[in-house]
């Protein structure tokens, strides 16, 4: 019997792999890249609909956050900011959310941000989803508005890392963008953009 995490190891290289294979069988080229969650290379046309590229800038709207408070760029300046599309209905962003709460938690006084947009049709159930989870994250809907300036990218859930422009706070250049569920260590590793 291998060691417990030899074996966690091992299961999580299969199902990587599995995943991979699966996304390819299912669409081809660019779309596969798209939902492989692929950064587009620089001068590279990305279709539309796909993950920004690192070194591209997107534009910060003012937010208003499921708690009725709201997440303005303005006083995020300078500091890291985690984009993180999700529902109350995947199954996906449920084992994620919980490491995204703990990165954000941790890494919070070091300049870590996290802006979740909620994809769910009433905000009373991400709202309720996001209590009984115990998330404290900033978080909100992805309103028509919020989307004209954070488009959602194809696949869910959806993590785009922004360094926010430190004199306006209007905008932040993207560092790096994933689609698709990650990994607790590669949400973890996310602290190396702070």
């Amino acid at each position: 019997m291998l060691e417990p995490a030899v074996h966690q190891a091992a299961c999580q290289a299969m199902r990587r792999r599995d995943l991979v294979q699966s996304a390819v069988a299912a669409v081809s080229g660019a779309a596969a890249l798209t939902m492989l969650g692929a950064v587009w290379p620089a001068g590279a046309q990305a279709p539309a609909g796909s993950l920004p590229k690192a070194g591209s800038v997107l534009k910060l709207p003012e937010v208003v956050l499921l708690d009725a408070s709201v997440w303005r760029g303005f006083d995020r300046r300078g500091h890291t900011l985690v984009v993180y599309w999700w529902a109350s209905w995947c199954p996906f962003c449920a084992l994620q959310s919980p490491h995204i709460e703990a990165l954000w938690r941790k890494h919070q006084a070091a300049g870590l941000g996290v802006l979740a947009l909620s994809i769910d049709k009433q905000p009373a159930v991400a709202a309720a989803y996001m209590a009984a989870k115990g998330y404290s994250f900033a978080a909100g809907m992805l309103t028509p508005e919020v989307a004209r300036w954070l488009p959602k990218p194809p696949g869910l859930p959806v993590v785009v890392v922004l360094k926010i422009n430190a004199q306006d706070g209007q905008s932040g250049q993207v560092v790096w963008a994933e689609s698709g569920e990650m990994f607790p260590e590669d949400i973890e590793g996310l602290k190396k953009y702070i």
